[in-house]
């Protein structure tokens, strides 16, 4: 079983912002696939199905970003996973361009304090991740308010794009490997 995790922040007053991407793909993934989160366990909301014939269970953790290790370690364990071969985490990057793709096999947070915590509750950096740009914080700006702000109506259609190809890179990593998605949609 392959557990995919998008990163974001519990609350309506979160969604559709940038950091909140994580949450959005798997909205995407759950309505590409026939998906349900339809359960509350391992500080996240879950749901499980199939994509591409692999088992999956999609996870939202509500602990708040800059805790979300806590909940992926409760679905590690519980699960009994490797996160090396097993885990997935989608998550927004301010230093790509919007809606551009970088999936890695493993690499370290690079300041984004969601990965940070992952990191140290699972004490490897050895995890796949698919980055989603959402761009450079203009300047003067403060980094959490652009990063809980929403898109600029100009950029929607290029972050809907984004997600189409995060939940065929999904697929790609569950059914094929990391390294064949990284070919496929890393530059693209």
């Amino acid at each position: 079983m392959y557990i995919i995790v998008g990163l974001g922040n519990p609350g309506n007053q979160y969604a559709g912002t940038r950091h909140n991407i994580g949450f959005s793909a798997i909205t995407a993934l759950c309505d590409k696939y026939g998906i349900q989160m339809d359960t509350k366990k391992h500080k996240a909301v879950c749901g499980k199905g199939f994509i591409g014939g692999t088992k999956v269970l999609l996870a939202m953790p509500q602990t708040f970003m800059n805790l979300s290790g806590e909940s992926v370690r409760e679905l590690v364990d519980f699960y009994k996973i490797d996160p090396e071969s097993e885990l997935l985490i989608i998550y927004d990057d301010i230093a790509l361009a919007p809606g551009k793709l970088r999936i890695r096999a493993q690499g370290s947070a690079g300041g984004h304090n969601g990965i940070k915590n992952i990191i140290a509750h699972l004490g490897t950096q050895k995890f796949a991740r698919v980055r989603v740009g959402v761009g450079e914080k203009p300047r003067g700006w403060d980094l959490a308010d652009y990063v809980l702000g929403r898109f600029p109506k100009e950029e929607e259609s290029t972050i809907r794009e984004a997600l189409d190809r995060v939940t065929e890179a999904c697929e790609t990593i569950v059914t094929d490997s990391v390294e064949s998605a990284m070919n496929q949609f890393n530059g693209a």
